[in-house]
């Protein structure tokens, strides 16, 4: 239980960093796992629940995640030395901009294509999908998670998303796999988080912060933290629900001749 000298926790109700249920991730595993790639890079790993799960599915497969958040390299460490993999997975804090870490045979990247994106430049899953390609051998495959659009939101609901959140934020599902194939991939798999999946891990990604908060209303940290929770949660209930999609694309690069 929590203490008044306890800092709000973070994450720790999630497996996953995303929309993705046990069920999705296995059907995920299990079609990488059928090309047995010997190589895996994860791109905004975070903790890498993903890529060890990979790993586990194909003996003798190493992998690399990339992220720079400290906290979750550490907890992706101490997941692969719980499950005896951390011979075989180095989490790296570095950036993923222009990384020289491929080519290789599979490569995830979910929700993490800002990542691959120069900051001082407009968001472009062009971009992303260009690197990502970059990223991947011949005959490999990637493993996309990116946003869309379920519809074009109206400016009322904009206004209620993220700050200066606009309809140039995301494309419809269609014309993003059209930059799929436009960057030299085929889409083999085009799947989408069920609302299920985000209310998972919308509740998920609070659950532990509004217990904390329940606990501790008068901790020197409680007012700051219960302002943040609540704007997430609003930015998300009174605007993006069911509004933005998240797409799981399993993509393989198409030969170059």
């Amino acid at each position: 239980m929590a203490t008044a000298s306890d800092p709000p926790p973070r994450l720790g109700s999630l497996t996953f960093h995303g929309p993705l249920s046990e069920a999705r991730a296995g059907r995920i595993v299990a079609r990488l796992a059928a090309v047995s790639p010997s190589t895996v890079l994860d791109i905004g790993c975070g903790w890498g629940e993903l890529l060890l799960r990979v790993l586990e599915s194909v003996p003798g497969a190493t992998g690399v995640g990339l992220d720079i958040n400290a906290e979750d390299l550490a907890r992706g460490r101490d997941l692969a030395k719980g499950r005896g993999l951390a011979g075989r997975v180095e989490f790296a804090e570095e950036s993923a901009l222009g990384t020289a870490r491929g080519p290789v045979d599979a490569v995830l990247c979910l929700g993490a294509g800002q990542a691959l994106c120069d900051p001082e430049q407009p968001y472009d899953p062009s971009v992303v999908l260009h690197e990502l390609r970059r990223l991947v051998r011949p005959g490999g495959r990637v493993v996309l998670g990116e946003g869309f659009w379920d519809r074009t939101p109206t400016d009322e609901e904009l206004a209620a998303m993220w700050p200066g959140a606009h309809a140039g934020d995301h494309l419809r599902l269609g014309p993003l796999v059209d930059l799929a194939v436009e960057a030299g991939f085929r889409p083999a798999w085009i799947e989408s988080a069920s609302r299920e999946e985000w209310e998972e891990f919308e509740s998920g990604y609070r659950h532990d912060t509004e217990l904390w908060l329940a606990m501790n209303p008068d901790h020197p940290l409680a007012a700051e933290t219960r302002e943040r929770v609540d704007r997430q949660r609003s930015t998300w209930a009174d605007g993006y629900r069911n509004i933005l999609g998240i797409t799981y694309l399993t993509l393989v690069p198409v030969t170059r001749t």
